[in-house]
């Protein structure tokens, strides 16, 4: 006999869709990844996953983290071809009430409930003010941002498009990146860099700037090169991780993010230790007449392997009380 679950729960990205259930005592059961390029439509992998994992014994609710702004109840993926309605859920599957969020904004409500081991210290170990703000960031197939409001009622997250926002260089090298990245795609926004594509783009232009041959086919192959020691692919990551901490440390500030900094997303895991090793610290506290303010606040890498999906399960429980 299949055991009964409250809900379905969800994220869905540019690569992968992950999806896993929540129990009647509140814990998040068989999680599961589907590349998104085998399927046609997100109907068709919440379909199969139910199917294997639920069989008729539907839950009667769902909540599922969607990568890309979601409006009225709608979303239309940035970065994949796909388009759902909170409606055409409850359409498709009967459930009795769904909610689409923002993958960040899931990602934030996620942040202050992670264990200790689920978190890794970037730069030094401070401690933030526990009833102020949160800002959660990331590079993967794109740039996401979301913030996170704290009150005695509950935490709300603030669900944002902050990877499109505009790119700014801070010396002569990045300059010239964007001057290469404008020429190639017009507005030259975070996200042009600050991504899987971006860090390809960004390996190739700074060849280009230095007269160094780029022969490496993809981002993953610079990933793996410049942890291996390839000289231009390792000055790529640690440009990488500057542009990052200066791009965190603006964030922070936008959001008064007193509570903490969180980087998230699936490529900061790959760069290993480089992101402690001074550069991208270094450029998230070089704020002029605020670098005082941002030296105070907190920044950690996020271990946790779905933390989308922990901030779709406290969703959840939110629904359930309501």
């Amino acid at each position: 006999m299949k055991p009964s679950y409250v809900g379905l729960v969800g994220d869905v990205g540019g690569t992968n869709a992950r999806f896993a259930v929540v129990d009647a005592q509140g814990h998040i059961r068989n999680p599961r990844i589907f590349p998104a390029k085998d399927y046609t439509t997100i109907t068709e992998v919440i379909g199969e996953y139910l199917e294997t994992t639920c069989g008729r014994k539907r839950p009667p609710r769902a909540v599922i983290a969607v990568a890309g702004p979601v409006v009225d109840g709608e979303i239309e993926f940035t970065n994949l071809d796909w388009q759902i309605s909170e409606g055409d859920l409850i359409a498709d599957f009967g459930f009795e009430a769904v909610k689409l969020l923002n993958d960040f904004a899931a990602q934030a409500l996620a942040c202050p409930t992670l264990d200790p081991e689920e978190l890794k210290p970037i730069g030094p170990k401070l401690k933030g003010g526990s009833d102020c703000p949160m800002v959660v960031l990331g590079a993967g197939t794109g740039f996401g941002v979301a913030g996170l409001a704290r009150a005695d009622r509950g935490d709300v997250s603030v669900a944002t498009e902050g990877g499109h926002a505009a790119f700014a260089p801070t010396d002569e090298v990045e300059v010239e990146v964007w001057r290469r990245l404008q020429a190639r795609y017009g507005r030259v926004s975070v996200e042009r860099l600050l991504s899987g594509p971006g860090l390809f783009d960004l390996y190739r232009a700074l060849g280009d700037i230095e007269g160094t041959p780029a022969p490496l086919a993809d981002q993953r192959e610079v990933t793996e090169a410049g942890n291996g020691g390839d000289p231009l692919a390792d000055r790529t990551l640690d440009r990488f991780c500057g542009i990052l901490g200066s791009v965190a440390g603006d964030l922070a500030l936008t959001f008064g993010a007193r509570g903490g900094v969180f980087i998230s997303g699936g490529i900061a895991p790959r760069l290993g230790d480089r992101l402690d090793r001074g550069g991208f610290r270094a450029r998230f506290e070089d704020k002029g007449r605020l670098a005082d303010y941002v030296r105070q606040i907190p920044t950690s890498l996020v271990l946790h392997p779905y933390p989308a999906i922990v901030g779709s399960a406290r969703e959840l429980a939110q629904m359930e009380r309501l």
